[in-house]
This record gives structure tokens, C-alpha cells and sequence, in this order.
């Protein structure tokens, strides 16, 4: 990856091309009460012309939802929304029919095509559920709405990468219709994983989950975001104890 010199309060820094780094503090807030919610795009009441989408990338939302609280009936269409629970519980109702409970280790995933309606809520009356929704537009347009929810081992992402989603039915994680790849990683301090970008014109957009890393040289923090394009490979490594979501995306 190429990189450049910019002057900066007179001194000379070096920075990566083809990057963009978006800082934890920098995302846009929305305290409701019974929902407390990050957005690292632009989203609801907070837009920032600067922070649309990255590639396909449109919504990264990281919500802690208030026991016994949550979203009512609601529509989407023509979106694939993928829900991560990083603690607690998420029970989900759709006019699918599906009615399931979404934990920790699980993923779930819909594809929203022609048209979906759903519901999401706490069901615990003494914990807090904290989850990242994720939204990415399709690549084929009115599908039929479909539904898909996984179990993973979580042992199988420490030290390494685990694959949670593609773009075929047949690989590991679930799948949606984007040439996507997303990946879950926990690592210990002081190690070193290189990643390889699935698919020419791809770009990835890294999320640190909690810890601190650096990749290609870019100093991150916990829920610090680095989007990186035209470039092959990815060389993370951990400064502390750390997990991280990777989203290998299309660009365009």
C-alpha cells in the first residue's frame, strides 16, 4: 500500500492512501433511554455527509438495548441485515413467521428482497443486550425475503479469523447475496495474522469489538474503524488483547 506525507500542525506525518479511519468518538449517538446506540454511518436523526456507506456498507450500528425493551414491527426491503449479539439476547419476530432467540455465538442474517416486517426486543428483565447491525446492499434486487440464523463455535476465532459469512451457501457462516466475507477474530496480545481481500475491487472495512491493534500500520482502539482499499492483503496486529470484526466488502 502507497502512502504519502502531509503537514500537520508543521511537522511532517505519514499516512496510508487508500484509507480511511473512523474514530469510536467520532460515530454518531443516540441516547433514548431504553436504547443506547453508536452509528458508524450516517443513520436516523444523525447524518454526516462524510460518513454515507463505505462501498456496499451502508448501516453499522452498535446498540445496547435497554431488559425487556426493543424495536417494534418495522419494514425493510431490498437490504441484507446481519446481526451480531456481542451480549445478552435478541428475540425476533418477522412476517416471515420465524419467531427465534439470537445469543451470543449466533448470527443471524436477512435477506430483506421485495419486502420484510420485524420486530427485535430484550426478553431478559435483568441484563442488557449489546449488538451490531449491519446492513449491506444487495446485489440482486426483490429476491424473495428469506431468513437465516447459525450457531458458531466462538473457540474457533481465537487467534485466527473465523469466517461468519460469504456469499455461497456451501462455506462456512451464513450467506447473503453480496460478494462479501465477514470474519470474527479474538487474539491475544502480541500476535501477528495476515489477511488476504477475497475478491478484486474489494475493499474491508475492520471494526474493533474491544482491545487494541494495528493494521498496515494504522494504530486502532476499541470501536475505532479503519476502511482500506485497493490493496491484496491485510497485516493485523494486536497491541493488546483484542477482537475484531472484518468486513470484506465490494467497493462499487
Amino acid at each position: 500500500m502507497s502512502s504519502k506525507f502531509v503537514l500537520i500542525n508543521n511537522k511532517k506525518i505519514m499516512v496510508m492512501e487508500n484509507t480511511i479511519l473512523h474514530k469510536a468518538n467520532e460515530r454518531g449517538h443516540a441516547d433514548h433511554g431504553w436504547l443506547n446506540a453508536y452509528h458508524s454511518f450516517s443513520f436516523a436523526n444523525w447524518y454526516n455527509p462524510d460518513k454515507v456507506q463505505f462501498g456496499v456498507l451502508r448501516v453499522l450500528n452498535d446498540d445496547t438495548v435497554a431488559a425487556g425493551m426493543g424495536f417494534g414491527m418495522h419494514p425493510h426491503d431490498n437490504m441484507e441485515i446481519i446481526t451480531i449479539p456481542l451480549e445478552g439476547d435478541l428475540a425476533h419476530k418477522d412476517s416471515m413467521g420465524n419467531a427465534e432467540t439470537i445469543k451470543f455465538g449466533d448470527v443471524q442474517v436477512m435477506s430483506a428482497g421485495t419486502g420484510i416486517r420485524h420486530s427485535e426486543f430484550n426478553p431478559n428483565a435483568d441484563k442488557l443486550t449489546k449488538l451490531l447491525q449491519i446492513w449491506l446492499f444487495p446485489n440482486k434486487r426483490n429476491v424473495e425475503p428469506r431468513y437465516q440464523q447459525i450457531t458458531l463455535d466462538v473457540n474457533d476465532r481465537h487467534n485466527k479469523l473465523q469466517q461468519i459469512l460469504s456469499p455461497n451457501p456451501d462455506d462456512e457462516g451464513v450467506w447473503i447475496y453480496q460478494d462479501a466475507w465477514f470474519h470474527l477474530g479474538k487474539f491475544e496480545k502480541g500476535l501477528t495474522e495476515n489477511y488476504t481481500i477475497k475478491r478484486e475491487g474489494n475493499g474491508v472495512y475492520a471494526f474493533v469489538i474491544s482491545g487494541s491493534v494495528t493494521i498496515n500500520g494504522q494504530a486502532l482502539d476499541t470501536r475505532d474503524a479503519l476502511g482500506i482499499w485497493d490493496t491484496e492483503k491485510l497485516e493485523i496486529a494486536t497491541t493488546s488483547d483484542a477482537e475484531l470484526l472484518l468486513m470484506d466488502i465490494p467497493m462499487e
